[in-house]
């Protein structure tokens, strides 16, 4: 059965970014056909705190998707970053999917358990605790996506469809 799937990213918000990943490789995922699912995109959203988790909680409560995928730039890191929770002071959430076999034997992706503190880290959590406690099983997951090149751009997308092909295998309605 098809399911709707969410996908969001995130605007620039330092000077000298020209453009954010995490947007770049939903540009060119949204121009990708014969994938079986309904996309769904929430693209740019605004590098802050209250206002990113509140755009992107309301698109959930519009769209009800059956799975979400929020994604963000991290310019440090090499390779696409599938996380396992989010914190919020103390406190964490983690994302009950089974993180290990998503991204078993994919090239470029690894599991990170530190969402980055910043506002990456704020939407997930508060997307995780939105999610948590409703009556229809409903997944997240973030994924941090690295400062994309002529190189690695091919495999990192070949890496985030094979992820979204497994999210929705594994996750079937």
């Amino acid at each position: 059965m098809t399911q709707t799937i969410l996908l969001t990213s995130f605007d620039i918000w330092m000077s000298h970014h020209q453009t954010n990943s995490s947007d770049e490789l939903l540009e060119k995922v949204s121009q990708v056909s014969g994938i079986p699912h309904h996309l769904h995109f929430l693209r740019k959203l605004p590098v802050d705190f209250q206002e990113a988790p509140k755009q992107a909680i309301a698109k959930i409560n519009e769209l009800q998707p059956d799975l979400v995928v929020c994604c963000g730039m991290a310019e440090s890191r090499q390779k696409l970053t599938v996380e396992k929770q989010a914190r919020c002071g103390k406190e964490a959430i983690v994302t009950p999917l089974n993180l290990p076999p998503l991204i078993q034997d994919l090239k470029l992706t690894e599991i990170s358990e530190d969402a980055g503190q910043f506002v990456c880290e704020a939407l997930y959590y508060a997307v995780l605790t939105h999610l948590h406690p409703h009556p229809k099983k409903r997944d997240a997951l973030f994924v941090h996506v690295p400062i994309l090149t002529p190189t690695n751009f091919p495999p990192i997308l070949d890496d985030f469809l094979h992820l979204l092909h497994r999210l929705t295998q594994s996750n079937p309605q």
